[in-house]
């Protein structure tokens, strides 16, 4: 290959690569806050029957860990804002529920045990009346017109956000799987 020929397609790799480069770092926690945020999610369920949905699915543990050892915490406690839930179907299907945001309030102390968010919402109770839940209901064939199951799988993401005393956005993401069906529980 000669030396122009090599010199033009680096120049149209190098840009490419570059930008590739930039892209990906855009799912890279960019926040400027001294302050990590930490989501996990204990689930008590993994199947709910949408005609006889439990009360509770589970619990969000949120912790506000400090990202330099000799930080200055104080004013670095969390306060909570809101939260957003959104889904991921995981058995093949295409509908999914729409997406939501509900107002949350709480402090998560700095440097503290993880705190525990007991009455988050994983959907409306109109919703399991609604696509991808409806066509499971009995009168309406039992199964998604997709996938032929009796069952939709999807990947439920909770995103909360907050900000710290001193003003820094923060927010941080858990996900759990869960499986809804109409009157197998």
């Amino acid at each position: 290959m000669r030396k122009a020929a090599r010199k033009r397609i680096l120049a149209a790799v190098i840009p490419a690569v570059l930008a590739a480069g930039l892209l990906s770092c855009s799912g890279i926690n960019n926040e400027v806050a001294p302050v990590v945020l930490i989501a996990s999610m204990q689930q008590d369920v993994s199947l709910i029957d949408i005609l006889n949905p439990p009360a509770k699915v589970g619990t969000i543990n949120l912790q506000a860990i400090v990202k330099k050892i000799d930080a200055d915490t104080r004013f670095l406690d969390v306060q909570l804002r809101r939260y957003q839930v959104s889904f991921r179907r995981t058995d093949g299907g295409t509908q999914i529920p729409s997406s939501f945001v509900r107002t949350v309030s709480g402090i998560i102390p700095v440097g503290g045990t993880p705190t525990a968010l007991n009455d988050f919402l994983l959907l409306p109770a109109d919703a399991l009346r609604e696509a991808p839940f409806a066509a499971l209901l009995p009168q309406n064939g039992g199964h998604d017109p997709v996938t032929g199951k009796t069952t939709v799988s999807l990947d439920v993401a909770v995103e909360v956000f907050g900000e710290t005393i001193s003003g820094e956005q923060v927010s941080a993401r858990t996900t759990a799987p869960f499986t809804f069906c109409a009157g197998c529980v």
